[in-house]
């Protein structure tokens, strides 16, 4: 019997309290095996803080962000939800499922109380402020039945309890536009509180992102404020009915602790030596109440380490300690030592000619320090500050190295893994692996564009480009959602509808000018996630920014760009860029602006059309039509061609439908073969706007093998180039290390940046075959392509209702020698499928259950070849031999 389980409220983690919504939305999913089995009815049942029940019934195959059907939670309220479900109107013998707590926060600004705290004055730290230290001694007046933290800061915070730490989050409370939403945290510390018995509350504060510096070279610093704060309640219940609220007020003390300096990019510095006093006054103000909000997203996290790889000694005599992968996070160590001792941990991504490399971290030092004082053994990590790294260079440790004592710590924001794709080319599964390792490096409270040097910054045009693939990837709901809450504030309250570079914006002199594709994210991000989350609300809210940005876009009298900014972005970091100027790509950046207007245009007809606002639709169709004629006017040749005539062109030509007409169709990718195959010899030639789109576009018009020929090529520039230098994440540049190992000279040259890797969108949906044929993934299209040199893929994708699984092989026929397609998917409960084989063929509509189907298979010859020069080896461009993984098995 199906049992429904996993419930979820809006799009939170499970177990999350302190929820910011008064009515929050229910989802869950199904356990079992049943075949063809469809969700017709389901029973909800809430259990308030009183004992009392109340039941929902409804007729309904939804189980996905169901309306709450009771009245609305109050502020600190806490129930207890259950579900049953049934394949029939009747659901009086089905099971139902456990029970799912839901508690709210404080959902008005009045349910705050108590003043923001400050210290009097700050300390220098290092290159910033000295971490401060707030403390409040306490005595619970009786037995605690039940104590709730609400807390949040100016800065980042970590707060304890007698020593204990409260939580598991770091650098708490997050960055967001803090102007207009300062998240605040809900902790569960009845645990913590022994009855009449005294407590220290110590919360300690850095600078973070609210005064620390940001942004490169000297950058800057103090963009949300100078002074370092503290807002907390502490909500305490007790057995007699009683309860009362402790609150940060003049009655706090504040000091320093063994922190003397800790900024993001500059590195952390602890002194054991120093004594933790905190005896000064605090200065009281009022709080940001109207700011504070619940979060939406998953808090980041430790969430996995990683061991030493290897010691190594450098040609300068210094030791480095390599961990094997690129990551972000911090080192943990075990020491002890004389007092005094002092001990440097430095980092960065590579090494250049043996050497630790900093120069790509530019003005970023990215060191922590240790001061010893003497006493036993000490475990020590850094709290406040993150790094971008796979080497270590150690100075001042005393004595041989123990590996054991030495572990990296891998921090990003804690988002529920979803997607998953393994093949039998292990190069294509190292690919892939970059691109989750690039993805959990740089979504760190907002999805950034590095993490390593003195940037980090919420770069719209980076996430607007890799959105479908960390969609697959992650449930990103959470964070990308409420990142679009700083996308639209910043945007609407602050910039008159133009859409920062960066959000938050900390670029002095950004905001007042339109840039395209990385505006674009405005319409694109909301879209991309309404596919994968089925969440129409999202849209909903997201509405008036993109209407807004694209009634901000400068226009010429035939409705296409009107650049007025001298800096135009287009297809960034272009191969055939010059290192000290990324953005001189072959591809006119008038073009990529016009045919990405095109692109959200046409987004934002079918966000009309799930909206239900069909006027809307209306005239954003027919704007389309206009854009599209004047695009042609404008950029297609009398003989049919592109002008500019690049990759990049006819791969956002053709995916975005530009060339709409059959005779162009067929012209534009004859040409786009050439450029492939005799301009490129298969290797890439797109920059940020053209790559995600290089393999769709070319499986629009039957060029499958030929981009699986691109996917594969291992020479520079190609994915797998990377690869073969050792990479263990995505780079910036597509040579950010040149072939004989040196580094790329631009400037900007990192090596954990997702952006390129947005193929991993082609290995998901064209590879493993996988995407919603409607939003939110209950009706689903299996379509896999094999292809290439790939004998066997196999992954899965967490939907709503359960995993959906695919697994596919081609292997020979035993009896007539042929090679044969075989496939097995397994389809979740309450979801229907549509499988499409390879050769095409009827479509198989299948529901929940294992399906298996073997059909002929007659692979196009491989690998393709190059059209090359008659005086060029042919066999200069062959693709190498590679062994296959062993297959897996069907499980």
């Amino acid at each position: 019997m199906v049992k429904p389980v996993d419930l979820r409220f809006e799009h939170h983690e499970a177990g999350v309290i302190g929820i910011g919504e008064d009515r929050p939305r229910i989802s869950w999913s199904f356990d079992g095996d049943e075949e063809n089995w469809s969700q017709a009815a389901y029973e909800l049942e809430v259990k308030w803080q009183d004992g009392g029940l109340e039941n929902h019934t409804a007729a309904n195959s939804t189980n996905a962000l169901v309306a709450w059907p009771w009245r609305p939670l109050q502020s600190a309220e806490k129930a207890e939800v259950r579900v049953r479900v049934s394949s029939t109107v009747d659901i009086s013998q089905s099971v139902w499922s456990d029970y799912t707590a839901v508690e709210t926060g404080l959902l008005r600004p009045e349910d705050w109380q108590g003043r923001l705290i400050e210290p009097k004055s700050v300390v220098p730290g290092g290159t910033g402020y000295r971490p401060i230290v707030f403390v409040k001694k306490l005595r619970p007046k009786g037995n605690v039945t039940n104590a709730r933290l609400y807390i949040t800061s100016h800065g980042v915070y970590e707060a304890k309890i007698d020593s204990t730490v409260i939580g598991d989050h770091v650098l708490a409370p997050g960055w967001t536009s803090y102007g207009h939403r300062l998240l605040y945290q809900t902790f569960d510390v009845t645990s913590n509180l022994t009855t009449s018995k005294d407590s220290n509350l110590e919360v300690t504060v850095a600078e973070g992102w609210f005064c620390g510096r940001l942004g490169w070279r000297e950058g800057r610093r103090d963009c949300y404020g100078s002074r370092m704060g503290l807002l907390a309640n502490l909500r305490i219940e007790y057995d007699d009915g009683s309860s009362e609220t402790i609150t940060t007020d003049d009655s706090w003390k504040c000091g320093y602790g063994n922190l003397v300096a800790s900024g993001l990019y500059d590195g952390e510095t602890c002194d054991l030596r120093e004594s933790s006093t905190q005896n000064e006054e605090v200065v009281c103000l009022d709080p940001p109440v109207n700011a504070l909000r619940s979060p939406d997203s998953p808090p980041v996290r430790r969430t996995g380490e990683i061991q030493v790889q290897q010691i190594i000694t450098t040609p300068s005599g210094k030791q480095v300690l390599d961990f094997g992968q690129n990551f972000v996070g911090v080192v943990r160590v075990k020491v002890n030592g004389p007092k005094g001792t002092v001990i440097t941990f430095r980092h960065a991504e590579v090494l250049e000619r043996g050497e630790l490399c900093t120069r790509t971290l530019r003005w970023a030092l990215a060191i922590d320090t240790l001061i010893l004082d003497g006493s036993d053994t000490v475990e020590w990590e850094p709290r406040f500050t993150f790094h971008g790294f796979r080497y270590v260079e150690l100075t001042g440790w005393l004595g041989p190295i123990d590996t054991k004592d030495i572990v990296g710590i891998v921090l990003h924001t804690d988002m529920e893994r979803t997607g998953h794709f393994e093949s039998s080319n292990a190069l294509l599964n190292r690919l892939h692996e970059n691109v989750v390792w690039s993805m959990r490096g740089n979504f760190l409270s907002l999805p950034t564009d590095c993490p390593q040097r003195d940037e980090r910054l919420g770069w719209t045009g980076d996430i607007a480009m890799f959105g479908d693939t960390a969609n697959f990837l992650y449930d990103t709901c959470g964070m990308l959602g409420s990142w679009l809450r700083d996308v639209s504030d910043e945007q609407m309250m602050d910039h008159g509808g133009f859409v920062p570079l960066t959000v938050p914006l900390i670029i002095e002199g950004d905001g007042e000018e339109a840039h395209a594709v990385w505006g674009d994210v405005a319409v694109i991000l909301p879209w991309s996630l309404y596919r994968y989350s089925g969440d129409a609300e999202i849209l909903r809210r997201q509405y008036e920014s993109m209407k807004a940005w694209l009634d901000v876009i400068p226009r010429k009298p035939n409705r296409l760009w009107n650049y007025t900014s001298p800096w135009k972005l287009g297809d960034w970091l272009d191969p055939a860029a010059p290192p000290d100027n990324p953005g001189n790509a072959t591809t006119d950046p008038n073009f990529v602006s016009d045919v990405f207007l095109l692109h959200v245009i046409e987004t934002m007809v079918q966000a009309c059309c799930a909206l239900e606002r069909q006027n809307e639709a209306n005239r954003y169709s027919d704007e389309a039509v206009v854009v599209r004629t004047a695009m042609k006017n404008e950029y297609v040749t009398p003989s049919g061609r592109l002008s500019p005539d690049t990759q990049t062109a006819y791969v956002l030509a053709l995916h975005f439908g530009l060339l709409n007409e059959e005779h162009e169709l067929s012209r534009g990718s004859s040409r786009l073969e050439e450029l492939v195959r005799r301009n490129s010899h298969f290797k890439i030639a797109t920059g940020f706007a053209g790559t995600p789109f290089v393999g769709h576009a070319m499986s629009k018009v039957g060029f499958d093998n030929l981009f699986y020929r691109m996917l594969l090529h291992r020479k520079c520039p190609s994915w797998l180039y990377p690869v073969t230098m050792g990479a263990t994440t995505i780079w910036e540049r597509w040579d950010s290390m040149l072939p004989n190992g040196d580094i790329n000279p631009g400037q900007m040259t990192s090596f954990n940046h997702y952006a390129l890797g947005a193929v991993a969108d082609w290995m998901h949906t064209k590879i493993l075959g996988l995407r919603p044929a409607s939003p939110g993934w209950q009706n689903v299209i299996v379509e896999p392509k094999p292809g290439g040199n790939l004998a066997w893929t196999r992954g899965s994708y967490k939907t709503k209702c359960g995993a959906l699984k695919v697994i596919w092989k081609v292997s020979k026929d035993d009896n007539t020698d042929q090679k044969v397609f075989e496939l097995k998917v397994v389809i979740p409960l309450n979801t229907k499928a549509e499988v499409r084989l390879p050769h095409g063929g009827p479509v198989h509509n299948v529901g929940s259950g294992k399906h298996f189907w073997t059909v002929p298979y007659v692979p196009k010859p491989w690998p393709p070849k190059a059209w090359l020069p008659k005086d060029m080896d042919p066999n200069s461009e062959e693709l190498p031999e590679e062994e296959a993984l062993p297959f897996p098995g069907w499980d």
